[in-house]
Parts: structure tokens; sequence; C-alpha cells
């Protein structure tokens, strides 16, 4: 299963607005110059955005978009959920007909992990993700850190 482009752009935008604290607005311009996404791609995205609650708008020059609610109320699974991207691994889309009309043999396994990839992005919100960013912005992830450690007491140089 892939999280297609809709999906990675929608959550990198609207994260983008929470890392601004998600109360002012900013223009899609802006967001498209930080995050190098397409203008015209972002217009689509905060159009199905606003309708789904998730973010408003402020028209005129000093216009754009904010969070609709606090970084902690608003979910990755929102998110993507409402750029209509699926979440889903069967071959079928759900329908049970992945063999000829049939149920494939591992359509179940493929359902458990849709619901395990739903669950999980339905408990990070935009706020852990603002604090996981900032509180890393070494840009050297916690689990590296741990490899490097790991790798320096097994050698002797820790």
């Amino acid at each position: 299963m892939r999280l297609t482009t809709k999906g990675r752009f929608a959550v990198t935008a609207v994260l983008d607005l929470a890392m601004c604290g998600g109360q002012v607005p900013i223009s899609l311009a802006t967001i498209s110059e930080r995050q190098n996404i397409s203008l015209s791609y972002l217009e689509q995205l905060f159009g199905k955005l606003r309708r789904k609650g998730i973010v408003e708008s402020v028209r005129g020059p000093s216009g754009g978009y904010y969070l609709a609610r606090p970084g902690n109320k608003i979910s990755v699974a929102e998110v993507v959920l409402a750029v209509d991207e699926p979440l889903d691994a069967t071959k079928c889309h759900g329908q049970h007909n992945c063999r000829t009309g049939h149920q494939c043999l591992t359509h179940d396994l493929w359902t458990g992990l849709n619901e395990k990839i739903l669950d999980y992005l339905e408990d990070v919100t935009l706020q852990q993700l603002v604090d996981s960013y900032n509180k890393n912005k070494s840009n050297v992830s916690p689990i590296l850190i741990n490899k490097i450690a790991k790798a320096q007491k097994t050698s002797g140089y820790a």
C-alpha cells in the first residue's frame, strides 16, 4: 500500500500551517514556496480541506489559510481522508472480489493492515508532529541516534 502524493502533500501543507501556530493566515504561495508544492495543486487540496472543516480561509491582501481547530484536535487521518486519499491495501478496494469475483486468500490480511494504518494515523495529531519536529531539529532521527550509540558501545568508542 502506498500513500500517494495527494495525501503526503496535504499533510505537509497543513503541517506547515501548524508549524506557524495555525491561527495566522498563511498564503498558499508561501506554503508552495516553502514546501516545493505546486500552487495549483495546493489550491485543489485546500478547497477539499476547507470543505471538510480542517482549514479556514481569509480573503484579501493579508489573507490565506489557517487551521480551523487547534493542532492537537486534528489527526493526520482526518487530513488524508479529507483529500479523498484511499487508505486501502486490498487489491479489490474492499469489494471482496479480488480473485475473479471471489475474495482472495490474503484479503483479511490487507484489510487488517488498512485498519492498523488508519488507527495509527488517527492517533497522530498535527501538534504531535510539530512537537516532534521541534524536538528533533538536528535532522537526525532518534532511531538513527540509538543505532549510532549502540554501534559505538559495541566498538568500544562510547
